[in-house]
């Protein structure tokens, strides 16, 4: 009987599907994210704390009957992972008070430089030609997405500092993820850290924001928890992403297929047009993450292959003398 590929071979290349659907998640959370802020002028750290609520649900599920990771490797990676996410949060709300968004965000999205850069030099991941060109294509798109024609006169100051310290936390965050992955840490253990470390800061978000404001009405954290547990749901999937494939091809695509989802609906939502630069980001978002994948694919096939042929001159039964 011919063998049939191993199954860490098979959760290997099972990342796909979770960057899949990190990418439907916080697609259409890119888009709609901004009607709390738009429609009920919800301030960003009262936001922030909704949406470490919503954290919650996505944690009560992927705990349910897993086991929690005790080991203080464990506890120190998952500390890392949740300050860095969730610190990066706040610095931004604090960032986009000082400085400019169309400046702040093309800085920031280029984290998966950052999680590229550490997972080839302290994770020895390695790429194929096809996969670097298609990584150099998804980050390109990155910046497209966030360039706008919109001009400003302060191309400095301290919130330049803040958003490359965001950009640095999101990145390392990511490469975290893929190393806790690689002494066996469980996606459980890893997510349940970024739940607890994302509801201990919201005393932080309500200091920021001067106390529990409670002259909103109702609909404005209720239309928050709607979007932001979108956004909650997606960083589960990105833990279990970045847990079977490689930071430095899940990074990428997963950023530059997320906006490219999110124009698309925003589109269709709200009758607007793409900006030129966006348009171009969408095409290179495209065909970058597809070279990725289909570079990821053969590797998969190709180690398929040598299991199959090193089964096949295994002996499975031995001749009696």
């Amino acid at each position: 009987m011919t063998p049939t590929p191993t199954a860490a071979t098979a959760r290997t290349r099972s990342w796909i599907f979770y960057a899949a659907l990190l990418i439907l998640f916080w697609g259409v959370w890119g888009a709609f994210s901004a009607l709390p802020a738009s429609w009920y002028g919800y301030p960003d750290e009262m936001i922030y704390s909704v949406w470490a609520l919503t954290m919650i649900i996505p944690a009560a599920v992927i705990l349910r009957g897993q086991r929690w990771d005790r080991r203080p490797a464990a506890t120190i990676y998952g500390l890392l992972i949740g300050l860095t996410g969730a610190g990066g949060q706040l610095i931004l709300f604090q960032a986009l008070t000082m400085g400019p968004a169309y400046l702040i965000f093309p800085i920031i999205s280029i984290s998966p430089a950052i999680t590229v850069l550490m997972a080839m030099g302290l994770l020895r991941e390695r790429l194929s030609l096809l996969a670097g060109v298609g990584l150099v294509l998804a980050l390109t798109a990155i910046v497209l997405f966030t360039i706008t024609d919109n001009e400003s006169d302060g191309s400095s100051g301290p919130w330049l500092l803040l958003a490359v310290l965001i950009c640095v936390a999101w990145g390392v965050q990511a490469y975290f993820m893929r190393k806790s992955a690689t002494i066996g840490v469980n996606e459980a253990t890893t997510f349940g850290w970024m739940t607890i470390t994302a509801l201990a800061l919201i005393p932080v978000a309500l200091i920021m924001v001067g106390g529990l404001p409670t002259d909103f009405p109702w609909q404005a954290p209720a239309l928050t928890a709607v979007t932001q547990v979108l956004n909650a749901v997606g960083a589960l999937f990105l833990v279990m992403a970045l847990a079977r494939g490689k930071a430095s091809i899940v990074a990428p695509t997963t950023n530059a297929l997320a906006p490219a989802l999110t124009v698309v609906i925003s589109l269709v939502a709200y009758q607007t047009l793409p900006t030129p630069y966006a348009a171009i980001g969408i095409v290179l978002a495209l065909v970058g993450s597809t070279l990725m994948v289909y570079a990821d694919e053969k590797r998969g096939e190709a180690l398929t292959e040598a299991v199959v042929t090193d089964a096949l001159e295994t002996p499975e039964t031995r001749t009696v003398q």
